[in-house]
């Protein structure tokens, strides 16, 4: 624990209640949700370019695009799921965190992208974990494409 009593992972710990218990609460993981300009061109974008399915949409707020398990939410101008924080702030595309999608033969799928003219974030690393890319959709979310290492 640090001197202000939380613990070292910084989350506050209650009287008599285990970490496992304070979480009870979650159910799972929906989805993601991105913040998007355009839902039909992002719809577009995550179903033709990506093989996304489409799970609903009411245009031109909202869609549900899904592949295996993963459901990504986009979200446009006038959505719920878009509306400004309290503080006025505005929820916007972009950023750094991203989904990571696993893919086989990472760089013969980069060069089938290219040729559709898919913008990249970077040029392909490769770790201990595996190889992954950065690409993003038309509104700038970061989309990171993924080779586990076998």
């Amino acid at each position: 624990m640090n001197q202000t009593g939380t613990p070292s992972s910084g989350v506050p710990q209650s009287g008599g209640s285990s970490p496992k218990q304070q979480q009870t609460f979650i159910l799972g993981l929906w989805g993601v949700r991105y913040q998007v300009k355009n839902v039909s061109r992002s719809v577009e974008f995550y179903t033709q370019q990506l093989g996304f399915v489409l799970d609903q949409q009411n245009l031109p707020a909202f869609a549900q695009v899904s592949v295996g398990n993963l459901k990504l939410i986009l979200s446009g101008p006038g959505a719920s799921g878009s509306r400004p924080m309290p503080d006025g702030n505005q929820q916007e595309p972009g950023g750094w965190n991203r989904v990571i999608l696993e893919v086989s033969d990472l760089p013969a799928r980069i060069e089938t992208l290219k040729k559709t003219g898919i913008h990249f974030r970077n040029a392909m690393e490769v770790g201990p974990g595996g190889k992954q890319i950065q690409l993003q959709d038309p509104d700038g979310n970061p989309i990171e494409l993924f080779e586990p290492a076998r």
